[in-house]
């Protein structure tokens, strides 16, 4: 889990090296030594997290922000209380934007029978402020085939490349956020960047001129960056400058995540899924919940997930299914 700025909320970083999976989609191993329910230990490489058969997290609320999951490797199985489903990864991202109130379960679904599930993702939490915390909940899917990059190669062939899951980068436009994002707003300046360096490759990172933006970076694998000749090493962080051009550039090889964003200023109020203002709206929301379960349950299981022959996809609240191009 890495440090974030507003308007980020939170960031986490899951790799978990599954086994094959069995019959219900969970891992054909022993689940012997493991605390079922809250399993964070990374016992063999990997964690079970609050699932029960399935690795993951089964049902649970969020109101006044909005997750981002961005899945390099591996699936994931969505369900949520406005009816929407899905099955996405390898490069896909989910944006869920919670306002009001949405519960959702996030399942791992192991589909290899015969050779491991290895399981890697980002997710994200951004802030909503006020005036949109209670709004509509929307679910939307960036495709991966969709989202664009931009690379480049340095003198001596080596890759520089940028996935833009949000935020504009010369000339390349990313899929639009949810309407009610603070993303969505252009003079917020929210971007989140996926940068890959192979061995000798630089890119520079341009300036973002708003005043009072904030851009971290943080290095997630690799051997580590050097930003303007400051190196950083991997499973670091670092605030950068944003106001003029940086540049990264890394010798051995490395990857890191871009997040900026100018701060929405306001009081934050969290405890656990909700995140408001004001202890009192924290307490109406869980009043909120209660009464009205945000909406219910419509999934006969707490973690659910599709047949192991589905493929990617996604099923909005409106019956509208769509899968990405690829298929």
């Amino acid at each position: 889990q890495w440090p974030t700025l507003d308007p980020f909320l939170f960031c986490v970083h899951h790799r978990d090296d599954y086994p094959p999976g069995n019959d219900e989609l969970g891992p054909a191993a022993s689940l012997e030594g493991r605390m079922i329910g809250q399993d964070f230990e990374g016992i063999d490489g990997w964690r079970m997290y609050h699932g029960q058969r399935v690795p993951g997290f089964p049902q649970h609320p969020h109101r006044g922000f909005e997750t981002v999951t961005y899945v390099r490797t591996g699936l994931i199985d969505h369900s949520d209380s406005i009816g929407a489903a899905a099955r996405f990864g390898r490069g896909d991202v989910q944006w869920l934007s919670a306002g009001r109130g949405i519960v959702h379960a996030e399942t791992f679904p192991l589909v290899e029978r015969d050779r491991p599930n290895p399981l890697e993702l980002f997710q994200i939490w951004l802030n909503l402020p006020a005036e949109d915390k209670l709004a509509e909940p929307h679910f939307a899917m960036l495709w991966d085939a969709d989202i664009p990059r931009v690379r480049h190669r340095s003198d001596g062939g080596a890759l520089a490349e940028v996935t833009v899951i949000a935020g504009p980068l010369e000339g390349a436009e990313p899929p639009a956020p949810p309407p009610r994002s603070w993303a969505s707003r252009p003079d917020a300046e929210v971007a989140i960047w996926h940068v890959r360096l192979e061995p000798g490759a630089s890119w520079r990172m341009p300036a973002v001129h708003r005043e009072g933006t904030l851009r971290t970076l943080y290095v997630f694998d690799g051997e580590g960056i050097e930003v303007d000749r400051t190196p950083v090493a991997v499973s670091h962080a670092a605030v950068v400058r944003p106001d003029r051009d940086l540049e990264l550039a890394s010798e051995r090889g490395a990857e890191c995540l871009v997040l900026q964003g100018a701060p929405i200023g306001e009081p934050v109020a969290q405890y656990g899924p909700f995140v408001m203002n004001t202890e009192e709206e924290i307490h109406q929301a869980f009043a909120d919940y209660r009464a009205t379960g945000f909406g219910g349950w419509p999934w006969s299981s707490d973690e659910p997930v599709n047949p192991p022959s589905e493929g990617r996809f996604a099923r909005h609240p409106d019956g509208v299914l769509e899968r990405p191009a690829a298929g």
